[in-house]
């Protein structure tokens, strides 16, 4: 009984088991079918989307290509109508060129003729002269037979009638205008003096040769004069400018030709007397300082100038001279403006000729470095400026400029006549130049240069107007006797070569100083 229950029980769940497979698989087979079903539906909705956006695709593209080629088509045009132009000007530039070769040929041969007329004309001017010489001598002949005198007998005597006729008028007419001076000779005089006196360069003169530094109170004059003079003296023979201490209120008087000196101690005063401590080796330091420091500005100066004219590759050096002449003068006229000026002047020039304008802007900036060596030979400026322009690679055409603007060697470039005119344009404008403070300054140089000329003497300064020379000789070769020879030699060789107003003062120093130092 219990194994059938068993048996059933085991029977039961079997068929248990075949119902739920049965059912289990039937609903695997309907997922089956749906999922089928989706992915047949996703598959058709994909191919749909696909064809969709094919359709987008082709049409964006047949847009596309129908905007590019409405543009290449427009390019095309707009090429066409350029192309059609340049030919209209060419054909138009052919027509005026044949025009003018038809007008050349036409006026060559009337050229032509009127030179077989002139040929013709020319004979016949030859021969009518042969015959007027035949008639001409013949009727000498005749002459002669008649008056009984050769032709050159005749010519001496009527050459002694005109000398006698001639002298005879030349004393009456030389009586009259000596009576005619006397009478207006004081109106002329006067009118003379007049024009002397509106001619003068006395305030120019002053520009160029005197510096005023200005003080807030007069307490620093002393400071700067030092106990018995030391400092100012020191400070003097540093710098070669004469210092003037006077009354005038507030301000201090630095007197020299050489514009680069008055600079260098306006400005070691300026230090010395912002920073306070004013003694002679003090003073020395500063000068020394300053004169590096004027030196950098000179070179700057001269950049600045190359850089705002344009000019380019210049040597150093050659822009360390243009720097220079900021300092220099020629003739009352400052050097580094009339440089600037002939070369703008030459620019144009070159422009309207239709010449090299940066060429001759560059020899017009440098046609008066000849003026600023630190050397000064015995050569004319235009001559040693070219000479330093070929030291320092220059082009041609600028170094024959350079040397031909004053006719010291012959012009082969047309830059070289340029640079002369432009040149004598900024020199000739009215007020550019004074001839009197040229020829102040070329004394007082002559004058340093005669004393510099002996042996031993280390450093001369011409102060006070050219009024007295001062000289620096060295210790070790001149000694106090030979000093005073010296003095005396300086001033006799001045008083035989040299033309100067009033009288000029020789003072010769000797200094021995002896430095140790503390460690």
């Amino acid at each position: 009984m219990g194994l059938v229950i068993i048996i059933t029980t085991i029977v039961s769940v079997l068929l248990g088991a075949g119902v739920s497979y049965y059912m289990i698989k039937r609903s695997f087979k309907e997922r089956e079918n749906s999922a089928k079903s989706k992915a047949r539906q996703i598959i058709k909705d994909a191919e749909v989307q696909a064809e969709v956006l094919k359709k987008d695709k082709l049409l964006e593209a047949k847009e596309k290509f129908i905007q590019l080629k409405t543009e290449h088509e427009k390019e095309l045009i707009e090429k066409n109508k350029a192309v059609v132009n340049a030919e209209g000007r060419i054909k138009q530039k052919e027509s005026t060129l044949s025009q003018k070769i038809e007008q050349t040929q036409r006026k060559q041969s009337e050229l032509d003729t009127a030179q077989q007329n002139l040929a013709h004309q020319l004979e016949l001017i030859e021969k009518r002269k042969e015959e007027l010489e035949k008639v001409h001598q013949r009727q000498v002949v005749q002459l002669e037979k008649i008056a009984g005198l050769s032709a050159e007998q005749a010519k001496s005597q009527m050459v002694e009638a005109l000398k006698a006729e001639s002298k005879t008028e030349a004393m009456s007419y030389i009586k009259d205008i000596m009576e005619e001076a006397k009478l207006t000779a004081n109106k002329e005089a006067k009118k003379i003096v007049l024009q002397t006196i509106q001619r003068v360069a006395t305030e120019h003169a002053i520009e160029n040769s005197v510096t005023v530094f200005n003080i807030e109170n007069d307490d620093v004059k002393g400071r700067i004069i030092g106990r018995e003079g030391r400092n100012i003296r020191a400070l003097e023979a540093a710098t070669g400018i004469e210092i003037i201490v006077d009354d005038t209120p507030e301000a201090i008087i630095l007197s020299g030709f050489d514009p680069v000196r008055r600079e260098i101690a306006r400005l070691s005063l300026h230090q010395l007397v912002t920073d306070g401590r004013i003694h002679p080796a003090r003073i020395e330091e500063v000068v020394a300082k300053v004169k590096r420091q004027l030196e950098e500005e000179i070179i700057e100066t001269g950049k600045r100038t190359t850089i705002d004219l344009g000019i380019h590759g210049l040597a150093p050096e050659l822009i360390r001279m243009v720097g220079r002449m900021k300092y220099r003068s020629s003739y009352g006229q400052n050097l580094l403006q009339h440089s600037r000026e002939v070369a703008n002047l030459s620019a144009i020039m070159a422009t309207e000729l239709g010449l090299n304008v940066k060429l001759a802007k560059r020899a017009g900036l440098l046609h008066d470095i000849g003026k600023v060596p630190d050397d000064e030979p015995e050569l004319p400026h235009a001559i040693l400026g070219m000479k330093l322009a070929e030291k320092y690679k220059e082009l041609p055409e600028v170094c024959n400029a350079i040397g031909a603007h004053h006719d010291e060697i012959e012009m082969n470039s047309l830059i070289s006549p340029i640079i002369q005119v432009c040149d004598a344009i900024s020199g000739a404008r009215p007020g550019a130049r004074r001839e009197v403070v040229e020829q102040y300054i070329k004394r007082l140089k002559d004058l340093e240069a005669l004393a510099l000329s002996y042996p031993g003497v280390e450093k001369t300064y011409a102060i006070q107007a050219g009024r007295e020379l001062r000289v620096i000789v060295s210790s070790e070769k001149i000694t106090d006797q030979q000093s005073e020879v010296l003095s005396y030699d300086i001033s006799q060789r001045i008083q035989t070569e040299m033309t100067y107003p009033g009288q000029v003062k020789v003072t010769v120093i000797r200094e021995t100083r002896s430095v140790n130092y503390a460690k």
